[in-house]
């Protein structure tokens, strides 16, 4: 007895006949809905998702071409393949298709065979992708499993030398993920961020297209987690520092001060080194960033390169304001800690000198977000 499951296919025409002919190919090796509208159509989707649509192109009131444009614009259709059924072969007809979205055309009067086989072979391709998709998200987990675990070990290294800043590289990173989560959410600077984790996403069509695979959303929210767990290395450069400095009980000397400032250039240079030995500049890109822009300021009298506002990567502008945030509110062996308002407020005088003043605005928004992490 054969258990599996049988594949649903949509037929949508507005001639009875097509839909009689075509149903009768294809309801004894699928689970087939006929229909004579897009309308038809767009109400069973409530209910039902199809593993593919064959859609004719010339119907009254929506054609074929207005269905597939609402499909395309719709996150729960826009993945189903479609197969236009047409009695027109002109190829301005078909390339308006295939630019729409079209998986392939079908020309009417169909056969039997040929209809079967069309079907057949792009459904098969079109469960092969989403093996492969399966299969490269979980290896895409599975590397960031072990690039996270590589960045906790250096991270820890750095923190454990600094007696004065404990947990500071966890805080910072709670802090981090509340500021990108904000000014996502406020379209602040969204479009910059989203290309720190779709940039190396996989963007293809289809896999008859160019051989490609298909990667959703899923990898790039996955990229974005990785995003945030590389800020945690923004203080690496302090490997290179003397515990006579990192350690010290008092202020630091003028000299000692320009030492210790040296750790976030000696962060880019080590983050550098990695990216040369493991040639995985996409993962460790924005931790360089992190490390190396997190004391400029915007007025540009910050270190090390000394760039003012836009020039300064956006991310160590953001991570100057969550870098400043924890430090203020942590005791530290020249200062006491300040109070969570005290630090807010510190942060508000800075806009617009030390910080950029957008995502200060949206830090104040969400401040006391910072306080109950």
């Amino acid at each position: 007895m054969d258990l599996k499951i049988k594949k649903t296919i949509f037929i949508v025409d507005d001639n009875d006949v097509n839909l009689s002919t075509a149903a009768q190919a294809l309801s004894k090796q699928y689970r087939v809905f006929t229909l004579p509208s897009a309308a038809a159509m767009f109400e069973l989707l409530n209910n039902v998702v199809p593993n593919l649509i064959l859609l004719d192109i010339l119907m009254p009131e929506m054609d074929g071409f207005e269905a597939m444009r609402l499909l395309k614009s719709n996150d729960r259709y826009s993945d189903i393949p479609v197969i236009f059924l047409t009695g027109r072969n002109d190829a301005a007809t078909e390339a308006h298709g295939f630019e729409i979205g079209a998986l392939d055309f079908i020309s009417k009067p169909f056969s039997e065979p040929v209809l079967l086989n069309r079907i057949k072979t792009h459904l098969e391709i079109e469960e092969l992708i989403h093996e492969r998709t399966a299969m490269l998200l979980q290896r895409t987990e599975k590397l960031q499993r072990l690039q996270n675990s590589m960045v906790s070990i250096l991270a820890t290294m750095v923190e454990n030398r600094d007696k004065y800043t404990g947990r500071h590289i966890e805080r910072t990173t709670k802090y981090i993920k509340i500021l990108l989560e904000a000014m996502l959410k406020r379209w602040i600077y969204s479009d910059e961020i989203s290309h720190w984790y779709f940039e190396d996403v996989i963007t293809t069509t289809r896999l008859h297209d160019i051989g490609g695979i298909v990667i959703g959303n899923e990898a790039g929210l996955l990229n974005l987690e990785t995003v945030i767990s590389s800020a945690r290395l923004h203080d690496i450069g302090k490997i290179t520092i003397t515990d006579l400095i990192l350690n010290k009980p008092d202020k630091l000397t003028a000299e000692e001060y320009e030492l210790m400032k040296t750790h976030a250039s000696e962060g880019e240079k080590i983050i550098d080194s990695i990216i040369a030995d493991s040639g995985d500049e996409v993962f460790l890109k924005n931790a360089k960033l992190f490390a190396g822009y997190h004391h400029e300021r915007w007025d540009g009298t910050g270190y090390p390169h000394g760039l003012k506002a836009r020039e300064i990567p956006l991310q160590g502008r953001i991570m100057a304001v969550v870098d400043v945030y924890d430090a203020l509110i942590s005791d530290r062996s020249y200062k006491k800690a300040f109070t969570h308002e005290e630090a807010v407020e510190i942060i508000k005088e800075s806009r617009g000198s030390h910080f950029d003043p957008e995502i200060v605005d949206v830090f104040l928004e969400i401040s006391g977000l910072f306080r109950e992490a």
